[in-house]
């Protein structure tokens, strides 16, 4: 692990809360060792560094005031301290990760991709048509400190940007995208599960979920996440899928 302050190739992963444990840093890192060359900083934003491999710098997540009300979740915005100016000294590129994704390919490109900040395209539903701006912020890469204003805007119109948007990643990528700076990564690298990588009806009764072609980064958001998926379980009534074994193959330490 390199100084804290050294210019350098950070990944950031942040874990709040009790929804993941442990485990969920512990394999992202060794997914990340296993498919990114050369050296680089792991970092995790967290409440909680118990049982957290050493080679993880743990680090707290930056206060973010969100004037909930009793009992309303705070959801993914506490994403935005990523963008503070200066996030505990660290500097250089930083690639975030959510915990629960499963990486199945080269990293390195992910890095070397020119853009200013780089995102998932959301992916669309079949009754949208076009090109959504939102992306999805399972993945995205920004050089730390770049775009402290994305933050300071949204602690100065907490209320006014919580009320307009839905999320965190509309947010940002709204924000970012009337600056002329939001890009995306290419098509396929980081598929969805649900949409990309379950055959369709009624294939999915007998054929098993699978890798789909071409995907880096396969991102588990909405219904199942990896060990429910492994398992062939998912939270939506009607809609089956057997077990994705070969999640087994990249989610483990």
């Amino acid at each position: 692990m390199a100084p804290s302050g050294a210019a350098q190739r950070h990944i950031l992963c942040m874990k709040w809360g009790t929804k993941y444990g442990p485990e969920y840093v512990n394999r992202l890192y060794a997914m990340v060792r296993r498919h990114l060359t050369g050296n680089f900083n792991f970092v995790c934003l967290t409440d909680d560094s118990q049982g957290i491999r050493p080679e993880v710098q743990c680090l707290p997540i930056p206060s973010l005031d969100l004037n909930l009300a009793p009992g309303q979740r705070d959801g993914a915005w506490k994403k935005l301290t990523t963008f503070t100016g200066d996030l505990h000294g660290l500097r250089g590129t930083a690639l975030f990760l959510d915990v629960d994704v499963v990486i199945v390919g080269s990293l390195d490109n992910f890095f070397t991709q020119p853009g200013e900040f780089l995102i998932i395209r959301d992916y669309p539903r079949f009754w949208r048509f076009g090109k959504r701006i939102t992306g999805n912020s399972s993945v995205y890469r920004f050089q730390l400190g770049a775009h402290a204003d994305v933050l300071a805007n949204f602690r100065a119109h907490l209320d006014d940007v919580q009320a307009t948007y839905r999320n965190e990643q509309a947010y940002l990528s709204d924000y970012l995208h009337k600056q002329g700076k939001l890009g995306y990564w290419p098509e396929g690298w980081c598929p969805s599960f649900k949409y990309h990588g379950i055959p369709l009806f009624p294939a999915n009764l007998w054929r098993e979920p699978f890798v789909p072609e071409g995907a880096r980064i396969v991102i588990f958001h909405g219904e199942c996440n990896p060990p429910d998926a492994l398992a062939g379980r998912r939270n939506r009534l009607f809609r089956y899928i057997r077990p994705a074994r070969w999640i087994a193959k990249f989610w483990k330490e």
